[in-house]
This record gives C-alpha cells, sequence and structure tokens, in this order.
C-alpha cells in the first residue's frame, strides 16, 4: 500500500527538493533586512535633499494643513463619546487622522525627515549633507508651521466647526499649553522616536503601511506625548482664542517639542538605526 500521508518520507524528500528559480524565489520574499531598509531610506534622504526648495516648501504647508485632521478628528469623537475613564483611549484614535493623511500622501512633515535626511548624513558626512540637511529641515519646519497656523485660523474663525466640537478642540489645545518646558521637551522625545520607528518600519511592511501608521501614532495620543507639528495647530488655536500669550507658547512649548522631536528622532532613533549597520556599511566601501 503506497503511503501518501503528509508524514511519509518520500513526501518530507519532495518537500526538500528545491529548485534554484525556488530558493531565488524565496529570498526575494525574505523579510528585508536592516542593511536594505537603511538603503531605501538613505536612497529617498538624498532624493529628498536634492528637491527643488519650492516643492518642499509648498508639501511641507499642505502637510501642516493636513495634520490638523487629528485634532479636528480626536475632538469629533470626545464630543460623541460619553465621559468615563476610558474616552481617552477611544478618542486618540482620531489622532491617527492627521498622520494618515500626510504620511500616505507622501507630503513633507518635519518628524519624518528627522531621520529621513539624517542618515544620508550619517553614510556621508560632508559639507553637502550637513547644509542639504539643514536646507531641508528649515524648510520643511516653517511651511509645517505656515500650513499649521493657516489650518488654526481657518477652524477657529471660519465656523465649519459646529460650538462642540470647536469647544473640544480648544479643551484638548489647552491641555497641551498646559505642559511646562521640561514636561514638555520629555514627553516630545518618545513621539520623535516613534514617527522615526513608523519611517524605518514603512520599506518592510507593504500592504501594511495603513495599520503601522494608525497603531504608532495612536500610541502617541494615548501616551500623552509631545509631537511638534500636530502641537503647532493646538498652540496656536489657544492663541488665536487669546488665551496665552504666543510668545510664551513658543518658549515653553513649541521650541521644547522641537528639541525633543529632534532627540528622539534624529539623536537616538536615527543613531541606533545607523549602529546595528554601519559595520556593513563601512564594510562595502
Amino acid at each position: 500500500m503506497r503511503d501518501d500521508s503528509p508524514n511519509s518520507p518520500k513526501n518530507d524528500e519532495e518537500q526538500n527538493h528545491i529548485t534554484e528559480e525556488e530558493r531565488a524565489e524565496a529570498s526575494q520574499l525574505t523579510r528585508l533586512k536592516s542593511r536594505i531598509v537603511y538603503e531605501i531610506i538613505r536612497q529617498e534622504g538624498r532624493s529628498e535633499l536634492s528637491r527643488p526648495q519650492a516643492s518642499i516648501w509648498w508639501s511641507g504647508i499642505a502637510a501642516g494643513i493636513g495634520i490638523s485632521m487629528s485634532l479636528v478628528m480626536e475632538a469629533i469623537l470626545r464630543v460623541n463619546l460619553p465621559d468615563t475613564p476610558w474616552r481617552h483611549l477611544v478618542e486618540s484614535i482620531g489622532y491617527s487622522a492627521g498622520f494618515l493623511l500626510v504620511i500616505l500622501a507622501r507630503l513633507q512633515l518635519f518628524t519624518e525627515n528627522t531621520v529621513t535626511a539624517v542618515i544620508p548624513m550619517l553614510g556621508d558626512p560632508c559639507r553637502n549633507t550637513f547644509g542639504g540637511t539643514a536646507r531641508l529641515w528649515s524648510t520643511v519646519f516653517l511651511a509645517n508651521m505656515v500650513g499649521g497656523f493657516i489650518a488654526a485660523a481657518f477652524l477657529s474663525y471660519s465656523g465649519a466647526m459646529n460650538a462642540d466640537v470647536a469647544g473640544a478642540m480648544l479643551d484638548i489645545s489647552r491641555h497641551v499649553a498646559g505642559w511646562g518646558t521640561w514636561e514638555t521637551l520629555i514627553k516630545a522625545m518618545p513621539a520623535g522616536f516613534l514617527i522615526a520607528a513608523i519611517v524605518w518600519m514603512l520599506p518592510s511592511s507593504e500592504g501594511s503601511e495603513f495599520w503601522v501608521v494608525l497603531f504608532f501614532t495612536y500610541l502617541i495620543a494615548a501616551g500623552d506625548f509631545a509631537h511638534v507639528v500636530v502641537g503647532s495647530v493646538e498652540l496656536f488655536t489657544v492663541a488665536l482664542a487669546g488665551e496665552q500669550a504666543p510668545l510664551k507658547l513658543l518658549t515653553m512649548n513649541l521650541l521644547p517639542a522641537l528639541a525633543g522631536n529632534i532627540i528622539g528622532g534624529a539623536g537616538l532613533f536615527a543613531m541606533l538605526a545607523w549602529g546595528q549597520v554601519h559595520e556593513e556599511v563601512e564594510g562595502e566601501r
């Protein structure tokens, strides 16, 4: 009698007989290694550094406007949820809306560039890469701030939001504006690290980008961390309501959030990512 069971020796032999073509196909389907992810991000970073400044500027403004949807969606959920201890965990899902829009639309978001631009600079430290990174960072950050202010002004004065949602947006913004300098700095570090991690994960998450962005940006909101671009919309909202002086919000909240995001993204994650591949990179030179 013929033994056709899955565990028969013959079947094991047939399953282990793999052609060279199948081996090549299996190799292509293998999870991307860190070295390959590094190379993808390095090439993307080099491309960003060489883009025309006008393109970066307008893309950055669009990102600043688009990221305001994080505040809007969070406020909409707050209005429509009961005031319970778990409300924060549910309404934090809305925080991901702006990031999904901006990242999946490939707009210029400052905290993404803290790792995208730094990787080429670490691999080839020279005047051109340092200058290009400084140009990219300053252009994207200023453009994001302009876009954030436009969004905050529109949401505050246009009447597009109903009174309940507008009130919830202001409440959420007050919470962020109430943090002190040191608290904002510390809260911004994990946010910078998480956004940089998203950038590192996206090349190997083809088909799952939505869920990667959703989960890790949700974690920023649920963890009550500080993101400088979303925070700018919130701080502009408070300033436009006349509740706090713009200079105070700049020095106590916006600049510490900027510093914390850079430390967490470029200073910590990018250096760690570079550390795991630099021996391989140097060995190929």
